[in-house]
């Protein structure tokens, strides 16, 4: 990293031109603490681990068509890490109505957009919110980079393993992508490196492609695939209308349930034949169809669609920050009560998605938006958020206990802005054999969120019910 200014990626300056008043571009994450956790301690392991990470110094510069790092010129990391108080009694909803607080309020453009909010009052417990913008990094990204923050036990000499030390250096950016990108196990990745690395301009030298040896074998293999994949997405009928569409205001509403056994969890799904992924999201599907049959709405033979990452990261730059993930359309069946038969419809449409071209192409669209102006870019995605209500995602953290600043971290929750129109987000995270989830939402959508996430136990509930009174009923035909 120098001191000049840095193009920023197409990637990244797509989301970076993507706020808007009503969905704000920020990562939001919560961490509790098992104990209090010491202020001036916590301070110190940002400054000597996160700022490891030069990025973090940097602030944005956008215009019309472009957008670029700059080093922050008086970066004061007391900007950036911040006490706060929650009101007595300090509890989950004292902690849950602050998340929503801040989920709807945007970061300092003047400065590096990302901070935490250190708690010091969650009853006798401490916890931390961390709001960054999605243009630093995804979320796979910000898992790698939080666990470079903590330790295996309570006191420093068993961290959590560093990113490599070029990852740590500087953000990866297109050049990188390019790098591994064809050497992804997903459909037509080599040839979307060009897409990804030309943008918009890809398109105008397809010819000038088939004519390259180099690439004409890859481009007749894979061409009408992308093609086909192309023509299905733009034809993609606008999802139906529910609560959860419509207009949408500033204020965001965040909450959060009681973590299953992540052991349970894959135990049903092994014995069921799925995935966790596919157990997970008919969960999910289950708790929102509940949701809208409670406030009147009919779900006979309806279909929503979540948007959800697709992690395109290469292993061995993991640590890197940036953005490198596409999105596939996953259709979740709402208007199907039978636990078991939703799940098998879930799984279904998993599977048909893994040979889906859906990914790659989606991270292509994006690095063509962040070079065009900033008003067909804004067109394009309402195009896109036309398609979906939900944005949905699972992201795997560590296995085993953590610490940060000498306390164990007890649980964690995330969840990734939505673009355009859309006003649900829904987050999975699986931390130490537990599996948690998050949801926030547009309080003119959702103005009760616990409504939906007191659902998520019960619908797991419901398949592992069905699981257990399968042969029985058999037996009793």
């Amino acid at each position: 990293m120098t001191n000049e200014t840095e193009r920023m990626s197409a990637v990244d300056a797509a989301w970076l031109r993507m706020d808007r008043p009503t969905n704000l571009m920020m990562i939001v994450g919560v961490i509790l603490f098992d104990g209090h956790v010491n202020f001036a301690r916590f301070r110190r392991t940002i400054e000597e681990r996160f700022l490891k990470f030069p990025r973090f110094r940097w602030r944005t510069n956008q215009d019309a068509m472009t957008a670029s790092w700059e080093a922050d010129p008086d970066f004061d990391l007391d900007q950036h890490v911040r006490k706060i108080a929650l009101p007595r009694p300090a509890g989950q909803a004292e902690l849950e109505a602050l998340v929503s607080h801040l989920a709807g309020s945007d970061l300092d453009r003047r400065r590096p957009m990302w901070q935490f909010h250190f708690v010091e009052n969650f009853g006798a417990d401490s916890a931390v919110i961390l709001r960054i913008h999605h243009c630093y990094a995804d979320g796979t990204a910000m898992i790698r980079v939080f666990l470079t923050l903590t330790d295996l036990q309570a006191e420093p000499g068993a961290q959590a393993p560093d990113p490599e030390p070029e990852a740590s250096a500087r953000a990866a950016g297109d050049d990188e992508t390019l790098a591994w990108l064809g050497r992804l196990n997903v459909p037509g990745a080599g040839l979307v490196q060009k897409a990804v690395a030309e943008g918009a301009q890809w398109f105008a030298k397809a010819a000038d492609l088939t004519r390259n040896p180099e690439h004409a074998s890859e481009l007749a293999k894979h061409v009408l695939g992308i093609a086909a994949e192309l023509s299905r997405v733009a034809t993609l009928a606008d999802d139906p209308p529910t609560r959860f569409k419509g207009e949408l205001g500033a204020r965001k509403i965040a909450a959060w349930t009681e973590s299953l056994p992540l052991d349970e969890v894959k135990a049903v799904a092994r014995a069921l034949g799925c995935t966790v992924n596919d157990l997970l999201m008919s969960t999910v599907a289950g708790a929102l169809g509940a949701y809208l049959r409670d406030h009147g709405e009919d779900t006979s033979g309806k279909t929503i669609r979540a948007t959800v990452p697709v992690n395109l990261r290469d292993p061995k730059a993991a640590a890197s920050l940036g953005n490198h993930f596409g999105l596939v359309f996953l259709e979740l069946p709402i208007g199907i009560r039978d636990p078991l038969e939703r799940l098998f419809a879930v799984h279904a449409a998993m599977t048909a998605l893994k040979s889906s071209y859906q990914p790659v192409l989606t991270l292509g669209l994006m690095a063509a938006l962040g070079m065009l102006p900033n008003s067909a870019q804004s067109a394009a995605i309402d195009l896109l958020s036309t398609k979906a209500t939900l944005v949905a995602t699972n992201v795997p953290g560590p296995s085993h206990p953590m610490y940060l600043a000498g306390r164990r971290i007890s649980r964690m929750i995330f969840w990734v802005p939505q673009s355009g129109d859309i006003g649900l987000g829904i987050s999975i995270l699986s931390y130490a054999g537990q599996v948690q989830f998050g949801l926030i939402a547009d309080y003119k959508r959702i103005p009760d969120p616990a409504a939906v996430t007191a659902r998520f136990h019960d619908e797991f509930e419901k398949v592992v019910l069905s699981l257990l009174l399968g042969p029985y009923l058999m037996n009793g035909r």
